[in-house]
């Protein structure tokens, strides 16, 4: 197992449906994962995982993870507001479809995400996320595996 001493990946784990990829791709290449759950989703302990159960509430996660996220951190997460707030403190962000979150993008992301949530309190319907495809997982493991290549090659 190969040393990469400044790179964790950091996920927030409840919802998340890559969490045996992450962990297939981070412990041959040494890096360090820390999932974050709540009590409701118990995981299960694994070489190079480190586990933190934090209680039900809404954003008992999220909090969790920002107040241990450091810069040179990969955050996983499907969440807008926990993304913005991470690619703020210096970690890079990718979502559960290896999406890459970005600093010119965030922005209209979370004015999308205001303007979703402001039809649904008006009583108006949207869409939530498409079904997990055996695409989706192949296109995240991608983009993860590129991600810590390139990290290490810049060691």
């Amino acid at each position: 197992m190969e040393e990469t001493a400044s790179t964790r990946i950091v996920v927030d784990a409840d919802a998340c449906p890559v969490k045996r990829e992450i962990m297939d791709i981070a412990y041959p290449l040494g890096v360090p994962v820390l999932m974050v759950s709540s009590y409701d989703h118990r995981l299960e302990p694994e070489p190079g995982l480190e586990i933190a159960h934090v209680d039900r509430s809404s954003q008992a996660a999220d909090l969790y993870i920002l107040n241990r996220v450091r810069v040179g951190d990969i955050v996983v997460t499907g969440d807008y507001g926990l993304a913005a707030i991470a690619l703020a403190k210096g970690a890079e962000v990718i979502g559960f479809r290896g999406h890459r979150y970005r600093d010119e993008t965030i922005d209209s992301m979370m004015a999308r995400r205001h303007e979703q949530s402001v039809i649904r309190r008006s009583g108006g319907r949207t869409k939530g996320p498409k079904a997990m495809t055996a695409e989706d997982r192949a296109a995240f493991q991608q983009k993860l595996t590129k991600l810590l290549q390139r990290r290490q090659e810049k060691r």
